[in-house]
């Protein structure tokens, strides 16, 4: 029986705040009906869900992600404002608004919580100075966080546990603590218990954990500049012609089909080809490419680049979600939503983190309460409270995603598309790199390399008769002799009787004379003797170039040999790769000849030469099997099979679909400097990725006991809850900071 269609959505939600609501979201989610898998990312806020065609829908999403205690912002529209965006900008309001408050009323309670120190209040009754503390900490504990006490109710409610939990059970024993013994100090001293109050440590627990998530959703927010900057490019309105007469519409309405008109100095709105007119088009935002193109009918021109000099119009092919620009959008927008490996174990460890932590500090309070000679329910209260605290699995939430967000920003903003967290983990362990030739080391256009002239002959009068054969042809061979020609100011002459003879040539008469051009075939089919130029012919053939005749009248006059040039970047970026201590070779299915010849130029030793597509992915497969992790590197179409088959499939030149399909990282500049730049980007966020990891456990791992009184037998050391949550806030703006490190060691680079 057939598989399937699976499909796949993309969902925004709000209100997540550390590794184990992602774990409850996903779980909620993988439980609905005709969902195959489930991926939530918590910087990003989105939750991509692959379902089958008969599946819940998304109202049930909805109402799962409700129930769990967050918010259903809705399904993420491919080039529309982000949705999670404007939460997080609302957020960011919402946060500052209660952090100031919190940290006001906060310095009132301790100062409240201090008499010995402000003389002031020696004359204020104890219960009066008691109640006031309690009015003033009762809004910080429900209002400013409140959000605390309703993800902890929320995870209850689905028998779960989260860091909500921990700090609504850290807050609440302490407040309702502080309350008790300032309402009923009998009870305390019925059991020979001197009461105090702790509505300081409520509140500025409250406080500076909120302080925390805002400077993370301040930073959360920095590192998706790089996607805002991509939906900007695009233009508001479009130019289309409908009814005979031009109309301005929104650049949604634009249909497939469209004609739209484009004037000097305005932004292209969606993806088609030119019908008429010309102009050119800055496409620098697709490939990095300085100079302007020049385009004309049957051209293609792209959404978002921009128009220089003349007006054209141009019927619209590619429109909304479907356009190059939305593809990009796509592609990063998936890149920083994906988990690697690494996060996939984050996830599972804080999933049973929590529970642990409810249990390390039950014991804690039952240590403390039973073991010590004078036990005090209120040090056992205040440990057990302080164990919850710095326990918070924020900074283990965060260290995964954070620096995944930030090193595919940075591949972004240089034009490396990373498709993925898996991707980044991979590439970070590449040993062997392989280049396609044409297209990719080469840059996929002949060029004149050589100009040889018979005995007798000049240089100016060989190009002169290539130049005025060839001006009204489109062959590959035609164009690089009269660019050659533009750029030596050679002016083609009229040439009459022209005839273009497939597989051989073109001839012609030209000022009287009959020539012609082509290889030595098509010479002798015209009677004429190529022996005065055979011996250069065979030596550049044996340099990989190809070689045509030039000839007039009888005689030949002139060879014109031709090449394929590597990049002017290929050199530099195999020196790089080979810096890092990486093996680089050459797959192409040219001759040998050519292949030796770029190889040699591009400074690639190993070289192999006339392979078809299909072999060059067993050849890459060969290359794995025998222990090398084989990053490919092609020009995404025909290199399909061979991107596909390696560990990292690397798309130089982009802007196809194929490309971006067929590859992990795909470059949008045709600039081979990117490819180890892609590599050491991969190794440098995998390397903040396990920092943020190691210090988030470390962290842990001496927070604990020391806020469980280990070292207080020895040292006379405590934590109280407050220090508990500056620390606990700390070591989650220490991991986005390390992770936003990663951006200020790129932001000088070239």
């Amino acid at each position: 029986m057939a598989e399937k269609e699976t499909r796949q959505v993309t969902v925004s939600i709000g209100g997540m705040s550390c590794a184990a609501c992602v774990r409850r979201v996903e779980r909620s989610l993988q439980a609905l009906g005709g969902v195959e898998t489930v991926s939530v990312n918590l910087v990003t806020g989105r939750a991509t869900l692959i379902h089958r065609e008969d599946w819940a829908g998304l109202e049930e999403v909805k109402k799962a992600v409700a129930d769990g205690g967050y918010e259903y912002l809705g399904p993420v529209g491919e080039v529309e404002a982000d949705p999670v965006t404007r939460a997080r900008e609302e957020e960011i309001r919402d946060l500052t608004r209660k952090v100031a408050v919190g940290a006001v009323l906060s310095v009132l309670v301790f100062i409240g919580s201090m008499p010995h120190w402000f003389p002031f209040l020696g004359r204020v009754r104890t219960d009066v100075l008691h109640g006031v503390l309690f009015v003033l900490t009762t809004p910080v504990v429900f209002w400013v966080g409140g959000r605390f006490l309703a993800g902890a109710w929320g995870a209850a409610r689905r028998f779960t546990m989260d860091m909500n939990t921990l700090v609504a059970v850290g807050t609440l024993a302490s407040y309702l603590y502080s309350t008790l013994a300032a309402f009923a100090p009998a009870f305390f001293e019925a059991a020979a218990v001197t009461p105090h109050v702790y509505f300081d440590s409520a509140s500025f627990l409250v406080t500076l954990i909120l302080l925390g998530r805002l400077l993370e959703a301040r930073a959360k927010g920095r590192t998706t500049a790089a996607i805002r900057r991509l939906m900007d490019l695009r233009p508001d309105t479009a130019r289309v012609l409908r009814g005979g007469e031009e109309r301005e519409v929104p650049v949604e309405e634009v249909v497939a089909g469209d004609l739209v008109v484009v004037r000097p100095g305005e932004k292209i709105p969606v993806d088609g080809t030119v019908v008429s007119g010309s102009s050119t088009v800055d496409e620098s935002m697709l490939t990095g490419e300085a100079l302007p193109v020049r385009k004309g009918a049957g051209d293609k021109v792209y959404g978002a680049t921009m128009n220089n000099t003349g007006s054209f119009v141009f019927q619209a092919t590619q429109v909304g979600s479907e356009t190059v620009l939305a593809g990009i959008i796509r592609l990063v927008e998936e890149a920083q939503a994906s988990k690697a490996p690494v996060q996939r174990l984050a996830d599972r460890v804080a999933a049973v983190f929590v529970p642990v932590v409810f249990v390390l500090g039950a014991l804690t309070f039952l240590a403390w309460y039973w073991l010590p000679a004078e036990p005090l329910f209120g040090r056992a209260l205040l440990n057990f409270v302080s164990v919850l605290v710095i326990a918070c699995p924020c900074a283990l939430g965060l260290a995964t995603p954070t620096a995944v967000m930030v090193g595919t920003g940075i591949g972004a903003d240089r034009g490396i598309l990373i498709k993925g967290g898996e991707v980044l983990e991979k590439a970070g362990r590449v040993t062997t790199v392989v280049f396609d030739k044409t297209g990719t080391i080469t840059k996929g256009r002949l060029e004149v390399t050589d100009v040889v002239t018979a005995p007798g002959e000049t240089r100016q009068r060989v190009l002169e008769i290539a130049v005025s054969l060839e001006a009204s042809s489109e062959h590959p061979v035609a164009r690089a002799i009269v660019a050659m020609g533009r750029d030596e100011v050679i002016a083609p002459r009229p040439v009459t009787d022209f005839e273009a003879v497939s597989g051989l040539g073109v001839r012609g008469v030209l000022g009287g004379e009959r020539v012609l051009l082509g290889n030595g075939r098509f010479l002798e089919e015209g009677g004429i003797e190529a022996d005065p130029l055979t011996p250069w012919e065979r030596r550049l053939a044996e340099e990989g170039k190809t070689c045509v005749f030039i000839a007039c009248g009888d005689r030949v006059v002139g060879l014109v040999a031709l090449a394929d040039r590597p990049r002017e970047s290929a050199r530099e970026a195999v020196f790089a790769l080979r810096e890092r201590g990486l093996a680089v070779a050459m797959i192409t299915g040219d001759n040998p000849y050519a292949a030796e010849a770029v190889g040699r130029e591009a400074g690639i030793e190993r070289v192999i030469a006339g392979v078809l597509p299909g072999e060059k992915a067993r050849l890459i497969g060969e290359m794995r099997a025998g222990g090398e992790v084989v990053a490919m590197v092609g020009d995404g179409i025909n290199d399909a099979p061979a991107l596909s088959a390696a560990d990292i499939g690397i798309a130089v030149g982009a802007g196809t679909d194929i490309a971006m399909e067929a590859s992990d990282i795909t470059l949008m500049r045709n600039d081979l400097t990117a490819v180890p730049a892609a590599i050491e980007l991969s190794a440098d966020t995998m390397r903040i990725i396990r920092q943020n990891l190691f210090w988030a456990v470390i962290y842990n791992a001496v927070g604990i006991p020391v806020a469980a009184g280990a070292l207080y037998p020895s040292f006379g050391i405590l934590l109280n809850p407050g220090l508990c949550a500056a620390a606990m806030a700390l070591s989650s703006l220490s991991v986005v900071s390390n992770s936003l490190r990663l951006r200020g060691k790129w932001k000088n680079r070239t």
